[in-house]
């Protein structure tokens, strides 16, 4: 294992996933129970065993009312960067709606660590194709890097285009790195292969060959999970039965693959492959 890949978690409660915004209000957000911080303890407990460390999308709203949880994620030498405030998606937003979201996430964030926040990550990998405007914010608002864009063509989000690997995005505002998540290439076909859902519903070696044919290339892959996907007990949420089995099925096997996975390979924060050259 010589290549160092990417670990990412989005950190976010279990009632507050894009699929759910026709079902649960952001108004009854508090009356919900928080389930957080417990399941982002499994995941940093999982992490220090195998001597990896992450880059944590925290959402602004999670931070405010869990700052003790955002300043053990830094303790424990994990990267602290933006997932927006309302994880609102961004094709839903107007710039100016957007560059709120993105200013107040990371000025709370950088009170509770005393320290730059420099990455963002769009809730559902909204930045598509038209809304470049939101390179050029990024950029105004003091953030050095993306991971919004997911080199896929799927309904609700997306950039069939976009570069497989790291590269730069250049605006008229600056020179903004982009790490999108990872895909496998297979014949003309490109499969969604960075964690999440993908990892629940696909079975274990779509993930395995993804990851070992980025390292093959000498290339990093982008991995991503959430805590509640390793929360099989969560309280479930009466919605559609597609919504259904895309949110709750295979909880139960993420926790022992994501234990594979972390002993298959490598994986590190954004920051600290930055620090080594990465890029």
């Amino acid at each position: 294992m010589t290549a160092s890949h990417l670990f990412s978690i989005d950190v976010e409660e279990h009632f507050q996933v894009s699929a759910f915004e026709r079902y649960v209000d952001r108004g009854s957000w508090p009356e919900h129970e928080s389930r957080v911080v417990a399941n982002t303890d499994r995941l940093l407990e999982l992490l220090a065993r195998h001597s990896a460390r992450a880059t944590c999308f925290i959402v602004g709203w999670v931070a405010e009312r869990h700052p003790d949880l955002v300043r053990r994620i830094a303790a424990a030498g994990h990267e602290v960067a933006s997932h927006s405030y309302w994880h609102r998606r961004v094709t839903t937003l107007t710039p100016e709606e957007f560059r709120d979201e993105i200013r107040s996430s990371k000025a709370i964030l950088e009170d509770i660590v005393g320290t730059a926040v420099v990455g963002f990550r769009a809730p559902s990998y909204s930045i598509v194709p038209g809304l470049e405007w939101a390179f050029d914010l990024l950029l105004e608002e003091g953030y050095q890097y993306d991971s919004s864009l997911f080199p896929i063509a799927r309904r609700g989000y997306g950039w069939p285009d976009a570069p497989l690997d790291p590269h730069r995005i250049r605006r008229a505002a600056g020179e903004l790195l982009e790490i999108p998540m990872t895909v496998w290439p297979v014949g003309p076909f490109k499969v969604p292969a960075a964690g999440g859902g993908y990892f629940r519903q696909f079975p274990f070696w779509v993930t395995e060959r993804a990851f070992a044919a980025r390292e093959r290339a000498g290339k990093a892959g982008m991995f991503y999970i959430h805590p509640w996907e390793v929360d099989p007990d969560q309280p479930r949420v009466a919605v559609d039965r597609l919504t259904r089995i895309r949110h709750y099925r295979g909880l139960d096997r993420v926790a022992p693959d994501l234990d594979r996975l972390l002993a298959r390979f490598r994986f590190t924060s954004v920051a600290d492959w930055l620090a080594t050259g990465g890029a």
